[in-house]
């Protein structure tokens, strides 16, 4: 509510008339009408409104393809407008930024792969807030793939070849196929002629298709997306290997962050399926809603980040 500064002069307030139909003032009658002084007021400043509240939010690259930014920015448009609060959104390049931006107090809400949550959680308390539900589950999977027209059929068929991972903190686009690697007695360095990072899963997938590497591990929800779009790069990629299933990317929070406004964010995620608008959101971005999930959901991410450090 806006708030008037009053200047030390007097201000004369001037009341309209309201003509009804029960009170007219004819034309004959405005000589008697009391002649007013308007010499002695001013004019009311201007005062800008009351800021709303800011809260930064923060999509990483690596989770979504450049096409369904424009979904992720309904979605936080949505947020900021149950919110009555004016929402920031906020890009990263990589996992290893993002962490560092919510540990120290940057960025308040961020969407995340389930290996950096992981890290965040063990290192500074990053906690969760809500996890999609995706085709009836909150889980997910590392897709290998190969360029449809290589003839590889398996994950042997890329030694030698080149190979691209996502990220070194992504869960399936580096941690679960170096997990895979070693359960089968091999590394990175012994399969993979050479190996590089593209920093997204839809890079990842664009490298493949165009022949710029032999082989990715990508986000399965990624490649899933981006194939039920049209795209004409998974068209050209084809699925060699599919990890056993982990928790899905959750949303997560900064540690410190009032509880009031994180139960707030919650409760809109929660529920934003049985709103209209809500609803068309998450039909855009394949998601069939939001629920609560535990930490203990992402203990499978846990065992391989164990499996691959060790």
């Amino acid at each position: 509510m806006s708030e008037i500064l009053l200047n030390k002069k007097r201000i004369s307030l001037i009341c309209p008339i309201l003509l009804t139909a029960g009170s007219f003032i004819g034309c004959n009658s405005m000589e008697d009408l009391e002649k007013i002084d308007l010499s002695d007021t001013v004019e009311l400043e201007k005062v800008e409104s009351v800021q709303r509240p800011k809260i930064n939010i923060c999509v990483g690259s690596m989770i979504t393809p450049e096409e369904g930014y424009a979904y992720y920015k309904r979605l936080l448009d949505y947020i900021g407008h149950k919110l009555e609060a004016k929402i920031d959104f906020v890009e990263k390049m990589t996992y290893e930024e993002v962490n560092a931006s919510l540990k120290n107090g940057d960025i308040d809400v961020a969407f995340v792969c389930g290996g950096p949550y992981v890290a965040g959680h063990d290192d500074f308390n990053l906690q969760l807030l809500a996890a999609p539900v995706v085709n009836g589950k909150p889980l997910y999977y590392s897709y290998i793939i190969v360029g449809k027209e290589s003839g590889i059929e398996n994950l042997y068929g890329l030694r030698g070849k080149a190979f691209a991972f996502v990220n070194p903190m992504s869960n399936t686009g580096k941690l679960i196929p170096t997990h895979i690697l070693h359960e089968s007695g091999e590394t990175v360095q012994s399969l993979f002629s050479e190996y590089s990072y593209t920093y997204g899963h839809d890079r990842s997938i664009k490298a493949v298709a165009q022949g710029i590497v032999d082989g990715a591990a990508v986000d399965s929800l990624i490649w899933d997306y981006m194939d039920k779009k049209g795209s004409p790069y998974t068209k050209k990629t084809k699925i060699i290997n599919i990890s056993e299933s982990y928790g899905i990317p959750p949303v997560v929070v900064r540690p410190g962050l009032g509880e009031g406004l994180k139960a707030r964010i919650k409760d809109i995620l929660l529920n934003m399926h049985d709103a209209e608008e809500g609803k068309e959101i998450l039909k855009n971005m394949f998601i069939d809603r939001f629920i609560e999930v535990d930490d203990s959901a992402y203990d499978g991410i846990r065992h391989v980040r164990a499996s691959v450090t060790r």
